[in-house]
């Protein structure tokens, strides 16, 4: 017995086993993410680790070059290797033979005449092994006669075809006001925005397993489960219904999560071998296979007046969209759209181009479009300042942007719009402290602790960025989501086919369980494309209208479980509320417990949510194009070695519109995430690909921000201003801290050093000065 123990005993006290602590409940609350233990303990089932009887292994031969013609494809070494059960290349595509996740179907399952970029797929092989699948793949002969690729995007317009829908893919011309206006003051500048790679976390993997009907099941780590079903439906002559994706184990997606050049060659070598075929892409595979964010040029030209009031903008976009139009439409018109910022800009003529080069292809990544544009727009504020000697912030205050504002496509802001709030939020929060010259703080320095700068050449800058997004897709786009909620047992189930991608909606569809029926135990059930379809898990579209729709569903389960207990004490439903797991009505009267008022019963409902519809833009660029918008103000603060170019972010103080605050942890961690993608973007990360060919294709040669790069993040304000036409009035949260993140960095830099740095990521030359 233990002296504690024995002292209790004598003197006949008793120990009390503290309280357990609450568990979070319902909407407001920090609800922890049901997959967390399972993902932190290492038992969550990734999709890498599908296993089925009888599998064979899948693998994608590549091109190796940019361009190329294909004169001939020899499979039959391939084919007599021991172990080999498959080898499907264009000839054995049963139906359309191309596919593509935007508005046009134009990319191959497999190249045939052309390759248009490095990595497109050519063959693919199923076998009994990984190791021969692989060396079967490198025995598939293919012999090419190597063209010139065309990789800049400004020779695009002059070039030969790339592709039989040409080289354009959509010019969005914006006018807007007066042409002839013009500004006391002008400055110019020409901006390159590089190339990002997504980098999902763990293993692009999928297992496809053929079914007695003729068709195929496919489990994919897949963000957009019923469009890749109809894809895949196409390509293998079949209908919608003979073709079932399950989701699995997705890991976390910050773009198109799975690359559909490897998605199909599952489906076609399941069918033809008749087994189960998985493929787990190495991370080479990755980068040559997905889609990254698009390379921008701008050329920006801004007119103010003295007191630096923006009286207009031209601006010319030109997006390298790669071998093929993926989301380049979508992308191009947010950048189009947003060219002029968060600001009231009473004339703007943008020009905006997206063309098909022999690049890698680029799609939708976290903030496309309004990203690029914000590095430019944000340069030229600055330019504007130190042209006037004013105060950076000071010029954004005056031209700011707010609720009834009409946007350049002559769209009027309805939404809450606090842009002037975040500046001055992040403007007035207390700078960090300078570091100190002593060797005990040397790590503070960029560079590191070995770092070969010295302390008198350090520099501290502080910049700013304000970023804008639209939420939900765009354009007409048919924004609609289904939900049902069950309870049985005391126990609520929610079906919905919105894929849970790190964005927070399984969590997000527990708490609206909870809060709307007084029920604790929630479960979200698996997804796959039996369920109706909720769309892609992008732009906080599940957050909106897939939790929307849960909501609905959950409210009509509530009058079904209240109608009983009022038409029994003869008053309405709405007289009654739940609350802590009880029913009680406005008077006192009733009160009883959820439980009790269940049962036994099984209660259920299906609803859906459609926003209300937009339009696509004009012929010069006009129209409701966005059904919302939400706003983020940055201030970075950076350390600058002006010697050898190091830079190192000290400090990123945030201020964002949020709606409604529906998870505090959780957005907390969606922003921080956000944010630091952006100094990715702003600092290290540039995929190089000279003449069209990936170069250093792994984590090694791609230099993703560590630990160790990533700076304070001060959330300063959250301003919790409803949207009324959003579910809960929540907005999304993760794209605008990536798209603000970036300009603001590169403002600091200006800062620091005078230098103009007109191109992200910021190259250490463009940080040196001389003459000091």
């Amino acid at each position: 017995m233990s002296n504690d123990a024995a002292t209790a005993e004598a003197t006949g006290a008793t120990e009390t086993a503290p309280a357990p602590e609450p568990i979070p409940h319902g909407l407001g609350a920090s609800l922890p993410p049901a997959d967390a233990r399972a993902k932190t303990e290492g038992t969550f089932p990734y999709a890498a680790d599908l296993w089925a009887e009888g599998l064979l292994w899948a693998a994608v031969l590549r091109s190796p070059h940019a361009h190329a013609r294909i004169v001939s494809i020899d499979t039959t070494h391939a084919r007599e290797m021991p172990g080999v059960r498959a080898v499907v290349t264009h000839e054995d595509v049963p139906g359309a033979p191309l596919h593509g996740r935007g508005s046009r179907a134009d990319r191959p399952v497999f190249a045939s005449d052309v390759v248009r970029h490095h990595g497109e797929p050519i063959a693919a092989v199923a076998a009994d092994h990984p190791d021969t699948a692989r060396m079967a793949a490198a025995a598939v002969i293919v012999e090419y006669e190597v063209l010139d690729p065309v990789t800049d995007p400004e020779q695009a317009f002059e070039a030969e075809p790339l592709h039989p829908d040409g080289n354009l893919i959509r010019h969005i011309p914006l006018r807007h006001g007066d042409p002839e206006a013009a500004g006391e003051v002008v400055v110019e500048g020409l901006y390159r925005i590089g190339r990002q790679d997504p980098a999902p976390i763990g293993a692009e993997a999928g297992l496809a397993v053929p079914r007695p009907d003729g068709g195929v099941e496919l489990y994919l780590a897949s963000t957009d489960p019923h469009g890749d079903r109809d894809t895949a439906a196409d390509c293998y002559g079949l209908s919608p219904e003979q073709v079932k994706v399950v989701v699995t184990g997705v890991p976390g997606a910050t773009a198109d999560r799975e690359d559909q050049g490897f998605q199909l060659p599952l489906g076609l070598l399941a069918l033809k071998t008749g087994c189960p075929v998985k493929l787990t892409a190495t991370r080479e595979e990755s980068f040559l296979g997905h889609v990254h964010r698009h390379p921008t040029l701008l050329r920006y030209r801004h007119h103010a007046d003295a007191e630096g009031r923006v009286v207009k903008v031209e601006a010319q976009i030109l997006l390298d969209a790669g071998a093929y139009a993926d989301t380049s439409s979508d992308a191009l018109a947010a950048a189009v759209a947003f060219a002029c910022g968060p600001y009231v800009v009473p004339n703007a003529f943008i020009e905006g181009w997206a063309v098909r080069t022999n690049n890698p292809p680029s799609g939708h990544v976290r903030g496309e479009g309004a990203m690029q544009v914000c590095a430019a727009y944000e340069a030229q504020m600055d330019k504007i300042a130190k042209k006037l000697g004013l105060d950076p912030v000071e010029v954004r205050l005056r031209n700011v942007l707010a609720t009834g504002d009409v946007l350049p496509t002559g769209q009027t802001v309805t939404c809450p719009a606090p842009v002037a709030e975040l500046l001055q939020a992040v403007r007035d929060f207390p700078l960090p402290a300078l570091p100190k010259d002593t060797p005990e703080d040397e790590w503070l320095l960029p560079g590191g602790p070995e770092g070969a700068g010295e302390p008198g050449a350090v520099r501290r800058g502080v910049g700013y960025g304000i970023g804008m997004v639209h939420m939900l897709g765009a354009e007409g786009a048919d924004e609609v989501s289904t939900a049902t909620v069950k309870v049985q047992d005391g126990v609520a189930t929610v079906l919905c086919a919105a894929v849970e991608t790190g964005q927070g909606f399984t969590t997000l569809a527990r708490q609206i369980v909870q809060e709307t029926l007084g029920v604790d135990e929630v479960h979200v059930a698996p997804v796959d494309t039996d369920q109706p379809p909720a769309g892609a898990g992008c732009r906080g579209r599940h957050t909106w209208v897939s939790g929307g729709a849960v909501e609905r569903a959950a409210k009509m389960v509530r009058t079904q479980l209240l109608q009983p207990l009022a038409h029994q004490f003869g008053m309405s439903t709405e007289l009654l509320q739940i609350a802590d797991g009880k029913i009680t009505s406005y008077d006192g009267v009733l009160s009883t417990t959820v439980a009790e008022a269940l049962d036994g019963k099984e209660l259920w409902a299906t609803a859906q949510c459609r926003p209300h519809p937009t339009e696509p833009l004009d012929e010069t660029g006009q129209g409701d194009a966005f059904v919302g918008m939400a706003f983020c103000a940055i201030r970075a603060v950076v350390d600058v070695d002006i010697e050898i170019g190091s830079v190192r972010v000290v400090e990123l103080a945030v201020a964002q519109d949020v709606g409604r605050v529906l998870n505090p942890a959780q957005l907390t961690a969606r922003i921080e995430a956000g944010v630091t993608q952006g100094v990715g973007i702003a600092l290290t990360e540039n995929l190089r690909t000279p003449r069209g060919l990936i170069r250093h294709p792994d984590l090694t040669g791609y230099a993703l921000p560590t630990a160790l790069d990533a700076p304070d993040i001060r959330i300063v304000k959250l301003v919790e201003e409803r949207d009324v036409v959003a579910p809960f009035g929540a907005k999304a949260v993760s794209a605008v801290p990536v798209v603000a993140s970036p300009a603001a960095v590169a403002s600091a830099v200006r800062a620091a050093t005078g230098r103009p740095v007109n191109r992200l990521p910021i190259r250490p030359q463009a940080a040196v000065v001389t003459g000091n």
